[in-house]
């Protein structure tokens, strides 16, 4: 958590994702327009745990669709491997739909070693963007990051 505070510290956000797990505190950040989604890493939909759906990715798109300040917007999970690096990827190709989700894709590799997007954020986009399954093949191309016990931060420029 201490790293998530010195990134807030030394780059303000105008907006905060935060992807929690069900019954997850939210973190004390700044009092910016934030949107709070709380489901399991998982990458199918599986009995007594909470998968990603359409109406949260699509309360993703909105949220960042408003985005409009020239600050950044910070985007994490728990470990910043799976559910924030999906939303990131998901949220660069929303506010630039002419770039190829390849190219996007492999910016998030560039910026993270350690990024596996979860496969299920990523489909429900991929048809909620209308990619044609472009979206899913491109997460798929960069395959799974480095092992890691937890991701690093990482600035990832969408737009």
């Amino acid at each position: 958590m201490g790293q998530l505070k010195g990134q807030v510290f030394q780059h303000p956000p105008a907006r905060i994702v935060s992807l929690l797990a069900p019954g997850q505190t939210a973190p004390k950040l700044p009092p910016v327009p934030r949107l709070a989604l709380a489901f399991h890493d998982i990458d199918a939909p599986r009995r007594g745990l909470v998968a990603p759906d359409r109406a949260m990715v699509q309360a993703l798109l909105d949220f960042a669709a408003d985005w409009r300040e020239p600050e950044p917007m910070l985007l994490h999970c728990w470990m910043g491997i799976s559910r924030s690096t999906a939303a990131a990827l998901i949220v660069a190709c929303a506010l630039r739909p002419e770039r190829s989700e390849l190219e996007a894709a492999q910016a998030l590799r560039a910026a993270s070693p350690t990024a596996t997007p979860n496969p299920l954020m990523i489909a429900l986009a991929d048809d909620l963007l209308g990619r044609q399954g472009r979206l899913v093949a491109a997460a798929k191309a960069i395959g799974r990051g480095a092992e890691a016990g937890s991701g690093g931060m990482f600035r990832l420029k969408v737009r």
